[in-house]
């Protein structure tokens, strides 16, 4: 323990509130006209969701306004795990290569328990290798903001307003009225849309009276961001019977810039300022990474978490994303990343509906796709929580029990739950959805699912698979001299890109027929958001636009 750990120490519990970076307050001329002008998006909040929905809906050449009530970045680290699913999504945005440069990268976990030196298991989060991004990147979210802020400050199709802070809203049968606060004074934007990206606290939801139903879970954790040198692994690392946590668990895990997040669960009926204690947090700290590595700390929190979800995101011309939308505890990082889908999910509709080439029923499909990704997460979240901080006594024996046989037994290890990690989700019910009606050998891949990476070669340069997806509707298909290329035409919208005879793309490794199952004639097709929407054994127009159509919500 040394001086230096004491003096950091009150300044990191003011972290959440330093600001890294500043961004100015500019004058809209809506103040001067006193007319409200109409945008066909506005977007409440400036976090990683409503920054990197704006870019999406750029990408769609649909311009947006992003309003945001502070004035700045800052540097609480917050959310750290960033999925491969997620990197894919950003990739499209221009933000992934920066976030994979930066990040501390990893595909590795391992638990351990009690004393023990040895991890009860390990597990590989990227079985599948020869994919662009890995499992995980560990990136403090204010990189991820900032790199989205600088993308975003490039388009002229994106409007950031920052110190805006949103004071009512109505919504109409063809518009949506918001109501603003500026340093400068107050003025009215109307919009076509109005997504509320402005988290778990949003003031849009409030505004509205929306219930924001869900579970509080009592146990309260203690997260501590250090900053060391420490010839510790950039693998997840999570502890059950931490014996440096008085017998509760704690996770360690890296971030760039030689940060450590430290974090232990504290149990409930916490005394607060008792935790907080310098002297306590310092001797928490050293326990966990040992007496004789010296850190600062960077930031300290206490926190408790809560499972929420809203009962629809989709209320007429207001529509709400991320945070705003649902809340779920932060075991298997599936909050930002959750958003991020929600992204991913919504963009390519709302600019489809705004062009008029897809009806407003398009809408409805985000809700149902999302809430049921919500529902996953929630449920994942929420078991990961009730193995960890065990409630009953027979809670805590079975975990006693499962933590006890997992060394010697497989099936074991696999009822431990120390959060199930963040994965795509697969949308195979979705009514946009076109079932198989043949046999495919594609374990884990099929319609609804999320398009799976693999190597290519694009006119002799090496490229990605899903680097060719986004946008526009793909259809791949397998050609060879048995099965020329069709000369059928496609709906509007639908890129063909063919693989095989004399094609520019082509399979130099093999692994996109392998993951795929291709066979002279298959073809698939995705949609915008990488989804598959249906795929066949032989290429057929008339069930290809068929599937197309589902996809937008056409009437059949």
């Amino acid at each position: 323990m040394t001086s230096s750990n004491f003096r950091g120490f009150s300044e990191a519990l003011q972290r959440s509130r330093h600001a890294r970076r500043t961004y100015p307050f500019s004058v809209p001329s809506e103040l001067a006209s006193k007319t409200p002008t109409h945008i066909p998006i506005v977007i409440v909040g400036a976090g990683p969701v409503g920054l990197a929905l704006a870019k999406e809906l750029a990408n769609h050449e649909i311009p947006s306004v992003v309003v945001e009530k502070n004035h700045a970045s800052f540097d609480a680290s917050r959310a750290v795990c960033w999925s491969k699913r997620t990197l894919e999504i950003l990739d499209r945005l221009g933000v992934a290569e920066r976030m994979l440069d930066k990040g501390v990268t990893w595909n590795i976990g391992r638990v351990y328990c009690a004393e023990a030196e040895a991890p009860l298991y390990s597990f590989d989060l990227l079985p599948m290798k020869a994919q662009k991004f890995p499992a995980f990147i560990n990136l403090q979210q204010y990189y991820t903001e900032e790199y989205l802020v600088d993308v975003l400050q490039t388009q002229s199709l994106v409007d950031l307003r920052w110190q805006h802070t949103a004071s009512g809203v109505e919504s109409h049968s063809d518009h949506v009225a918001l109501k603003l606060e500026t340093p400068s004074g107050c003025y009215e934007l109307t919009c076509d849309y109005l997504i509320a990206a402005d988290g778990c606290r949003s003031a849009i939801r409030d505004l509205l009276g929306l219930d924001f139903a869900g579970r509080t879970f009592e146990d309260a954790f203690l997260i501590a961001d250090i900053r060391m040198r420490a010839p510790f692994p950039a693998e997840r690392r999570f502890f059950f019977n931490a014996p440096f946590n008085d017998g509760r668990t704690a996770l360690i895990h890296c971030q760039p810039d030689d940060l450590w997040r430290v974090d232990f669960q504290l149990g409930r009926e916490v005394d607060r300022e008792g935790v907080l204690n310098p002297a306590s947090v310092i001797a928490k700290v050293n326990a966990a990474i040992g007496e004789d590595i010296d850190f600062e700390f960077e930031w300290v929190s206490i926190y408790t978490f809560q499972c929420r979800r809203m009962a629809k995101f989709v209320h007429d011309r207001v529509i709400f994303v991320g945070d705003a939308a649902h809340l779920v505890s932060p075991f298997g990082a599936r909050g930002a990343n959750g958003g991020i889908q929600d992204v991913d999910n919504l963009g390519w509709k709302l600019a489809r509906v705004l062009k008029g080439k897809a009806p407003r029923k398009l809408l409805e499909s985000y809700d149902e796709e999302r809430c049921f990704g919500t529902d996953e997460n929630i449920a994942n979240s929420t078991r990961a929580t009730d193995f960890m901080t065990p409630k009953t006594a027979a809670a805590c024996a079975f975990r006693d029990a499962v933590l006890e046989l997992a060394p010697m037994y497989p099936f074991a290890r696999r009822l431990i739950n120390s959060g199930r990690l963040s994965v795509p989700c697969s949308l195979a019910h979705s009514s946009l959805v076109t079932a198989d009606n043949e046999a495919f050998n594609t374990p884990g891949l099929g319609p609804g699912t999320v398009a799976l990476d693999a190597p290519i070669v694009i006119e002799d340069q090496e490229t990605w698979w899903t680097q060719q997806l986004g946008t526009d509707f793909v259809c791949l298909h397998l050609v060879d001299h048995l099965h020329p290329a069709p000369t059928d035409s496609l709906p509007p919208g639908v890129r063909l890109l063919r693989l095989g005879a004399e094609s520019p793309l082509v399979d130099r490794h093999g692994l996109l027929a392998e993951r795929y199952d291709l066979m002279p004639g298959t073809s698939y097709l995705f949609r915008p958001d990488q989804h598959i929407a249906g795929r066949w054994r032989s290429f057929d127009s008339t069930a290809i636009a068929a599937a197309w159509a589902k996809s937008l919500a056409h009437p059949p």
